[in-house]
């Protein structure tokens, strides 16, 4: 049974590349001062389970992955953590904050951004428009002076500095809806980065992309993690292995084994996880 939100197409799950050694299954420490953190969280849907349990922490100024195979939980887990869904019992704190029952638009203003895993922009807009609406909300303007690019143009250096740390400096004029899908991710995560959050999570940020926009998008995951925390759920190993510093895996709606992705890619129900699961790619 798939993750019951969001609806869409969902990815192929890849096999982890190496055999499983002999040996000790060995688990990272876990992060003594986590800025996000997760206790006992649940959510039921009908009586099923989605997350069932779920201890999560991740650590300041890291890249902490979510994978599993399909169905494990990992849309539901960060929609419970953006406040996209209520949890049916647990706990999310940022730091002091605690998260559970708070609106996403109160959470993104205490510190945690999110970008979807799909793409919804406005075709029209350009993406200088987009960030500098993004910029307006973030500042309680909001979206009513959205008409207006006169009341929009004080944040035009910003935006443009956010669109140049992208890549999509030269694409600041272009409709949104005219750009190609590496560069549609790139501008979600522009509008992201608008928030200026502590901790931003990125919902498959490589899904559907060809090699090429692959690494450009690792690339400016790792320019863009300098002084903030990334989350990410991703099912493309290289991807995972080039960018985490810590990798929790999900099946079930559980925690299956967390740690180092050296470490945790050796464990074998990591393996036996992904081998047992009919949409995994051979």
């Amino acid at each position: 049974m798939g993750d019951p939100v969001p609806k869409g197409p969902v990815p192929e799950d890849p096999v982890l590349e190496d055999p499983v050694p002999e040996g000790p299954v060995l688990e990272g420490p876990v992060p003594e001062h986590p800025v996000l953190s997760a206790r006992g969280l649940v959510r039921e849907f009908r009586g099923f389970r989605a997350v069932d349990g779920v201890d999560l922490d991740i650590a300041e100024g890291s890249v902490h992955a979510l994978v599993g195979p399909n169905g494990a939980g990992k849309t539901t887990l960060f929609n419970l953590l953006t406040g996209f869904l209520k949890p049916t019992e647990g706990s999310v704190r940022l730091g002091d904050h605690e998260l559970a029952g708070r609106a996403p638009e109160r959470i993104a203003r205490l510190g945690l951004a999110r970008s979807f895993q799909i793409t919804s922009l406005f075709a029209e807009l350009t993406p200088r428009q987009h960030v500098e609406l993004a910029l307006a909300g973030r500042t309680g303007l909001g979206w009513r002076f959205w008409r207006s690019d006169s009341a929009l143009g004080r944040y035009s250096g910003r935006a443009a500095g956010l669109l140049e740390q992208v890549g999509l400096e030269d694409h600041g004029e272009t409709p949104a809806g005219s750009l190609a899908y590496g560069r549609k991710r790139a501008l979600e995560l522009a509008l992201a980065l608008a928030l200026d959050p502590k901790v931003l999570l990125l919902d498959e940020p490589t899904a559907g992309m060809g090699v090429e926009d692959v690494d450009r998008t690792v690339a400016l995951i790792r320019k863009v993690r300098a002084g903030r925390t990334v989350v990410l759920v991703e099912h493309n190993m290289s991807v995972v292995s080039s960018l985490a510093d810590r990798v929790t895996v999900l099946q079930h709606g559980q925690v299956l084994v967390e740690g180092p992705y050296v470490e945790i890619r050796h464990d074998p129900r990591v393996v036996t996880a992904y081998l047992g699961d009919s949409n995994a790619a051979h």
